[in-house]
C-alpha cells in the first residue's frame, strides 16, 4: 500500500519501512513531536520500535493526529494514547475527507473529545491544492470545527494549503482567536505567518524547513516569536533531510529542531526547551518526567 503525502505531492510513503539510520544522538535533549500519525498503516510492522526509537532520541511526548482517514483512525489514535502515558491524541476530520462527514459524525467526535487523553480538535482546515472535498464543503466544516472546539474547550490543529485568505477570514468571522491552537506544518509566507500570529495561533515547523528550497521558510522560523514556535514530524510523511524519501518517524523531530537552531542561531537545547514548553502549554499536557 502507498499513501500520498498530503503536504508534499510526488513523495509517496510506503507501508514497508525503508531503512533509516536512527542511532541515538551523542547528546540527548528533551523534545515533543507536536504532530504525527502513529495510527497509520506505515507503522503497523514496527510501531512499538518506532516509539522506542523516539524515546531513545529524546522525544518525551508525542501528539498523534487521528484525522488521517475515516473515523476509525480517530479511534485508533485515542487507543494509542490510552495505552501510553506519553502519547496524546487530536481528533477531527481532515479537510480532504470533509465530504464524507455524515449526520452522526459529530456525535462520535464529541464522545472522543471528552476523553482525557484527547488534547485538541484536529487536524481540520482547508486544502485547495488537492480539493478532494469541495472548497465550500471544507469551509462549512471548518466553521463547525472552530465552534465545536470552543464548546469543548480544546485548541485547534489546523491544516492549510493554498487557502490562507479563506482560512483567515473564517478565523476572524468565527472568533478563532478566542480558541487558539496551532497551524501545523507551516509552509506559508512571512505575511501569512504574521496574520496567523496576530490571531493568536502558534506555528509548527516540519521537515520541510530542512529542504534545500526552503530558504523563505527558514527566514520565517528565524523571526518567529519563541513563545509561538512548535516542531513536528507529520510522520510518516515529510521526512527531513538527510532522510527525505524514506518513512518519517517521531525520532526525526530532532532534525527539525537542529534546523531551527541553525536558522535562529540559538542553542539546540534552547529550541528544544522552548518548543516543548509551548506544546505543553497549548495542549495543556500534564507534568511529565
Amino acid at each position: 500500500m502507498t499513501t500520498t503525502d498530503p503536504s508534499d505531492p510526488g513523495t509517496p510513503v510506503t507501508a514497508r519501512p525503508r531503512p533509516v539510520d536512527l542511532r541515538p544522538p551523542e547528546s540527548i535533549v528533551p523534545l515533543i513531536d507536536s504532530h504525527c500519525h502513529l495510527d497509520q498503516d506505515a507503522f503497523d510492522a514496527d510501531r512499538e520500535a518506532v516509539i522506542a526509537r523516539a524515546r531513545a532520541a529524546g522525544v518525551r511526548r508525542m501528539i498523534t493526529i487521528g484525522a488521517g482517514g475515516p473515523l476509525a483512525s480517530n479511534r485508533a489514535a485515542v487507543a494509542l494514547a490510552e495505552a501510553d502515558r506519553d502519547i496524546f491524541a487530536a481528533v477531527a476530520v481532515h479537510p480532504h475527507d470533509a465530504s464524507e462527514i455524515a449526520d452522526d459524525t459529530y456525535d462520535v467526535l464529541r464522545e472522543l473529545w471528552s476523553h482525557p487523553k484527547v488534547v485538541a480538535v484536529g487536524e481540520t482546515g482547508l486544502d485547495y491544492y488537492y480539493n478532494h472535498s469541495t472548497p465550500e464543503t471544507q469551509r462549512t466544516h471548518l466553521r463547525r470545527f472552530v465552534r465545536e472546539a470552543g464548546r469543548v474547550g480544546l485548541p485547534l490543529v489546523i491544516h492549510c494549503r493554498d487557502a490562507f485568505p479563506d482560512l483567515l477570514n473564517i478565523f476572524r468571522e468565527e472568533d478563532a482567536a478566542a480558541i487558539g491552537g496551532v497551524i501545523h506544518c507551516f509552509s506559508g509566507t512571512a505575511a501569512e505567518a504574521e496574520a496567523c500570529l496576530a490571531l493568536g495561533f502558534a506555528l509548527s515547523f516540519s521537515g520541510i524547513v530542512t529542504f534545500k528550497n526552503a530558504g523563505v521558510l527558514r527566514e520565517v522560523a528565524r523571526t518567529m516569536p519563541l513563545d509561538r514556535l512548535l516542531i513536528e514530524t507529520d510522520a510518516p510523511f515529510l521526512a527531513p533531510i538527510p532522510h527525505r524519501g524514506k518513512r518519517n518517524e517521531p525520532a526525526l523531530v530532532r532534525c527539525v529542531a537542529e534546523e531551527i537552531a541553525r536558522a535562529t542561531g540559538l542553542p539546540l537545547a534552547e529550541i528544544a526547551a522552548r518548543t516543548s514548553a509551548n506544546a505543553a502549554r497549548i495542549f495543556r499536557l500534564p507534568p511529565g518526567d
